[in-house]
């Protein structure tokens, strides 16, 4: 049935078709059509950094960033759904058209600019949302604040969503906001964890709760930067890390007209840049720091290729796009 709704979907816009499917999951959550949707999965629990996952099958972030579908993407069965990216203030983010499919690739370039309502507007759906399995929250940085107040920016979201936040993700790798990538290198990743690690054990010890924090990295980095990056979250006690976002190479592209599109590549093509960071994080992280591996993952193969590379959890996001639900209910059923 998704394929023949996936047509359809195809024909549009691909923004106009994102938030048409939204509102639809969010309008008939809690009626009988969400029947259309709803999967009863096995349980594979999955213990990561103290949580207990009912399945390792996540949806990653940018998908629902005002987390106001939480209640549909749980009755599809992921074991755990991260909604964001958010900032403090709301932003229309960048101009329009701004995310584009590319089907030859299985894959999708966007370059939204964290558009989002803010995290007040966000707070508000996570407590409506009547949700009990995992919710990661992830929290950026507002396009006009200066680089050297980006950590201002953080802790605002970190002390708002604290409380509602299963993990709390920090996202310093979109290529879509200008200079945020800067915050995975040197001085500025050490004072924007440091900063990031002291508030969260402030808020612990507030509210009788440890909520890990994890970081989502890029996967256009060398290395010798992987290396670097692992030495500063062993440092700082970050509890895991995700790995990756999107991607600025175009190589290998089919499409090569749409590949001229500004903004970060999703889908088949960053498979193999996410699964080697993986296993470059695995050789230097700390044992007892997971990662969640992103990035490519269309079926049970891709999946296992990310544990076996060493995630301990995964996440889908263009190959969901792509292939619907059932993507979900393959994987988990046959891990």
């Amino acid at each position: 049935m998704y394929q023949l709704l996936r047509r359809w979907l195809f024909a549009q816009d691909a923004e106009d078709s994102h938030d048409l499917t939204l509102g639809i999951l969010r309008r008939f959550a809690n009626t009988p059509l969400s029947l259309f949707w709803r999967q009863r999965l096995p349980a594979k629990p999955v213990e990561v950094m103290g949580l207990k996952f009912p399945n390792p099958v996540g949806l990653a972030a940018g998908l629902d960033k005002n987390g106001r579908c939480i209640r549909a993407f749980g009755q599809m069965g992921f074991g755990f759904i991260e909604i964001g990216t958010v900032t403090p203030k709301p932003q229309p983010g960048n101009p329009k058209p701004r995310l584009f499919r590319l089907p030859k690739d299985q894959a999708i370039i966007n370059r939204m600019g964290f558009n989002n309502d803010g995290v007040d507007a966000l707070v508000d759906q996570v407590k409506k949302a009547r949700y009990h399995g995992i919710v990661g929250i992830n929290i950026g940085k507002n396009k006009t604040t200066e680089e050297a107040d980006a950590l201002s920016d953080y802790l605002i979201c970190l002390e708002k969503v604290y409380a509602l936040a299963d993990y709390i993700t920090i996202n310093i790798s979109s290529p879509n906001t200008p200079g945020l990538r800067n915050f995975q290198h040197g001085d500025a990743l050490n004072a924007l964890l440091e900063g990031l690690k002291s508030r969260q054990r402030a808020l612990a010890e507030e509210i009788g709760r440890y909520v890990p924090l994890v970081v989502k990295i890029a996967p256009d980095l060398t290395e010798e930067e992987v290396k670097t990056m692992a030495e500063a979250f062993n440092q700082q006690g970050i509890d895991g890390v995700i790995a990756t976002n999107t991607t600025l190479s175009r190589e290998g592209l089919k499409d090569q007209q749409l590949a001229e599109q500004a903004g970060g590549l999703s889908g088949v093509p960053v498979r193999s840049l996410s699964t080697g960071v993986i296993k470059l994080l695995r050789q230097h992280l700390h044992e007892d720091i997971p990662i969640i591996g992103v990035g490519g993952i269309d079926s049970l193969q891709s999946a296992k290729q990310k544990l076996d590379a060493g995630a301990s959890l995964v996440q889908l996001y263009t190959g969901f796009i792509y292939k619907g639900p059932k993507l979900v209910k393959e994987i988990v059923n046959k891990l």
